[in-house]
């Protein structure tokens, strides 16, 4: 009786990757306002009311995906990040990381970091998968902190009033970290998804097109910006 459920659940599994799979496909020449459970139910040869003992709507199937892709970037991202100890390099490397994923991802990149979708609200399930990625910039932030490797920036204004009450809810994961530091990775952060969206959706060419420069130049500035050392502080 054991083999036999798992012999099920192998079959489960299975379908349950087919139909991400169709789905995905969709996503691609449909786009994800579009996504259809009958017409993925068509394409696999299932009949619908099958198809939804696995997936109860259409909603549910998407925040499978963005799960899916949420965690995807987060593996690359933190696969990335282990092969570096100097936190400017692995700074670096995770943005190389996110932007390899997306130009590999694109559709999966514009369900997650694109439009909403019309009618669609993400459920709390996709938080902890959204945030691997924040989590490890923090962590690395941290750890820059902790170690002298995070510059001062004195001569960054404070942060005080409506920005600082936001802030403050960074620092609640990176406990110590200065509040401009803070503030300045935010900044850096939505600076690097706006240039994968750049790239992405065609806004560079006829300037920064092939980015691959562009992109290391603006990288390397932002990790100068946030305040990570290049060298390593005196005794380290």
């Amino acid at each position: 009786m054991n083999a036999g459920r798992t012999a099920r659940d192998r079959a489960r599994t299975e379908l349950t990757r087919e139909i991400k799979e169709a789905a995905r496909r969709q996503l691609a020449t449909e786009g994800a306002e579009r996504l259809s459970l009958r017409a993925i139910a068509r394409e696999l040869g299932m009949v619908s009311s099958a198809l939804y003992r696995y997936f109860p709507s259409r909603d549910d199937l998407l925040t499978a995906l963005i799960i899916d892709a949420y965690d995807a970037l987060g593996a690359a991202a933190e696969s990335a990040a282990a092969t570096h100890d100097h936190p400017s390099k692995t700074w670096l490397a995770v943005c190389a990381a996110v932007r390899e994923w997306a130009r590999a991802n694109p559709h999966e990149y514009a369900l997650i970091y694109g439009s909403p979708v019309p009618g669609y609200e993400a459920p709390q399930t996709t938080v902890q998968p959204a945030s691997r990625v924040p989590i490890l910039m923090l962590d690395l932030l941290s750890r820059a902190h902790a170690e002298g490797w995070l510059s001062p920036l004195g001569d960054a204004p404070e942060v005080s009033g409506v920005l600082a009450d936001q802030v403050d809810v960074l620092a609640e994961l990176a406990p110590g970290v200065p509040r401009k530091a803070l503030l300045r990775t935010a900044i850096a952060w939505t600076q690097l998804f706006g240039m994968i969206s750049f790239e992405l959706f065609g806004q560079l060419v006829g300037t920064m097109d092939p980015a691959d420069e562009f992109f290391t130049a603006a990288s390397t500035q932002m990790a100068e910006f946030i305040g990570l050392r290049k060298h390593a502080p005196v005794g380290a």
